[in-house]
């Protein structure tokens, strides 16, 4: 009886550890698509309006976001119900937190068939890449080589710092931001 009990509460803590990151991603790459030039190019390349999801089927935590133009993306939270024209889906919880706790690289999770693309393959490599440059900016680099396919040449710890601390100072905001929306009364 113990040991499912403890099973079980591995598996939540997984699921809350998953919901966590997701929305921190969502936020991240909002606040990266303001601040990194390179970014900004490969997002300027979605069609404008784009919906992306990435989600752990059937029906677990999700990130969602809108290419607003001129290679912006907007975190449209981890709730929303429309129409998505770009999903990529990690096939169990277990896949998902290899990625999301950097045991597993995405190329790999891909390769591995872990993940299933619902929509343009070539947009989804496109997000794949500014997922990729958001984390190699926000993670030291030890952690980042783990996470990321190639770790960039160019991005040495002087584009790194301050890149890095802008994005957590728009997501400290956005956060705090969405807290206090969730804090009011209807």
């Amino acid at each position: 009886m113990f040991e499912k009990l403890s099973r079980s509460a591995g598996l939540r803590a997984r699921r809350h550890y998953v919901q966590a990151m997701f929305r921190f991603m969502g936020h991240a790459l909002e606040a990266i698509s303001q601040v990194d030039r390179k970014v900004m190019d490969d997002a300027r390349l979605l069609p404008n309006g784009l919906i992306f999801q990435m989600m752990v089927l059937p029906s677990g935590p999700s990130l969602v976001l809108e290419h607003t133009g001129e290679g912006r993306l907007r975190y449209l939270g981890p709730n929303y119900d429309g129409e998505v024209d770009l999903s990529i889906r990690f096939k169990h919880m277990a896949h998902a937190f290899l990625v999301l706790s950097f045991q597993e690289k995405t190329t790999e999770a891909f390769a591995n068939d872990r993940m299933v693309v619902d929509g343009d393959i070539s947009l989804a490599v496109r997000m794949t890449r500014v997922l990729d440059r958001m984390e190699s900016i926000i993670l030291p680099r030890l952690i980042a080589s783990r996470a990321v396919k190639e770790y960039p040449d160019d991005l040495g710890l002087l584009q790194k710092v301050p890149g890095a601390i802008g994005v957590y100072r728009r997501v400290a905001f956005s956060m705090l931001r969405d807290l206090r929306k969730e804090a009011l009364p209807i």
